[in-house]
């Protein structure tokens, strides 16, 4: 990434979009600060992220939750203590709080029944599901999404669009989400910037974005094979 520069309006939905490999998911990573920037700042409430110790970082991470491409979870732990992970090592809540959190949680993404059960029993949906209710478990005011339709059928993708529709509304975060599913991307953005070459090229409402003018734009968002856009192999 060069020279990129991108503003997150508070309690909204931001989709950054872009082809596989370009930077969407580090980007993610630098929001969080597992990676840090050779130069540049990142904003975060003020503070800039980079420049944190461990200490300052991981009570900064505490206000961020985060749904990972592949949900995850702990394949050992129970539903229940892959949502509850946080509540347990961070908070001095009960056993009996922290499943009363964690049913709650689930209630959340429309999952009842299932504390006991191993990720192994579960389907690809479901795992979608729990590792998002773990990602609210803290009540973060950030929300990152890595890719949240990947790998899923399009009811089921269409299932996780309206749930992050829902939260959003709901628990009033600032979102954070990387896709390159224009559906997806239409449906849950209140602002889609576009990723390309290490920057973002162009920014604006889903109705912008859908009137583009921008070439690379265009061809991107219309998944069109001319272009722009160079495509190898």
């Amino acid at each position: 990434m060069h020279g990129l520069s991108l503003d997150i309006p508070d309690k909204k939905t931001v989709v950054i979009i872009g082809r596989s490999g370009c930077g969407k998911s580090v980007l993610l990573k630098h929001m969080i600060g597992l990676l840090k920037p050779d130069s540049g700042k990142i904003l975060v409430k003020g503070k800039d992220i980079a420049k944190l110790d461990d200490k300052e970082l991981d009570e900064a991470r505490k206000h961020f939750g985060m749904l990972f491409q592949g949900a995850a979870l702990f394949d050992s732990l129970t539903v229940a203590e892959n949502v509850g992970f946080a509540l347990t090592r961070f908070t001095k809540k009960s056993p009996a709080e922290i499943r009363k959190l964690v049913k709650e949680k689930l209630a959340l993404v429309g999952l009842e029944n299932v504390e006991d059960k191993k990720p192994a029993e579960l389907s690809g949906g479901m795992k979608k599901r729990v590792g998002l209710a773990r990602a609210i478990a803290m009540d973060p005011e950030i929300m990152l999404y890595d890719e949240p339709t990947t790998g899923l059928d399009p009811i089921m993708s269409d299932i996780i669009n309206e749930l992050i529709v829902e939260l959003q509304k709901k628990l009033k975060m600032t979102s954070v989400v990387v896709t390159h599913d224009m559906k997806s991307a239409y449906q849950i953005g209140d602002k889609i910037a576009m990723m390309y070459e290490g920057k973002i090229i162009e920014e604006g409402t889903p109705k912008e974005i859908q009137h583009t003018k921008n070439a690379v734009v265009k061809q991107f968002i219309k998944g069109s094979a001319k272009g722009p856009i160079q495509v190898l192999g």
